[in-house]
């Protein structure tokens, strides 16, 4: 998936998330975006990439695109960072909840990721759609109409 629809997807996660939890709304959807860029450190063309060009050849170097940075292993390790030293538990959460979205959007696509690195078992979703191709735009389409749903619910009592 491109990087617009990774944001969105963290927005529209993070949002759901603020719903059903106690978290603080604005806390988790920031932190949300972040964590839906975080996976694609290892590609130097993405968002995350192109702002940390250096990390991002780093880890392309070391694990190639769409392994360890989209494994359940990276998404402990940096629970466990997070929980070590960011104080928020909104922002741990937030960011977590983002990375999740990540991953789900791109076991929908055709490539699907490494989920269970250091083991080379491909995971995708049983449907299966082309990065930047017209179910991607459906796709984007769909999460922004839920984001604003989504934001509603979370943010409503301010409006």
């Amino acid at each position: 998936m491109t990087g617009k629809t990774h944001i969105v997807g963290g927005m529209t996660a993070s949002l759901a998330f603020a719903q059903i939890s106690n978290y603080e709304p604005a806390l988790i959807l920031g932190a949300g975006i972040i964590g839906a860029l975080l996976p694609d450190i290892c590609h130097g063309g993405s968002k995350i990439g192109r702002t940390f060009p250096l990390v991002s050849k780093i880890f392309q170097a070391l694990f190639g695109h769409r392994t360890f940075t989209h494994s359940l292993l990276f998404l402990v390790l940096i629970g466990i960072i997070l929980n070590s030293f960011v104080m928020n538990e909104s922002i741990t959460v937030g960011i977590l909840v983002g990375m999740i979205s990540h991953y789900i959007l791109d076991m929908a696509t055709k490539n699907g990721i490494k989920l269970l690195y250091p083991f080379k078992v491909t995971v995708r979703l049983p449907i299966t759609t082309r990065t930047g191709g017209t179910v991607e735009y459906v796709v984007f389409a769909a999460l922004s109409l839920l984001t604003v749903y989504f934001g509603y619910g979370a943010f409503g009592e301010y409006f």
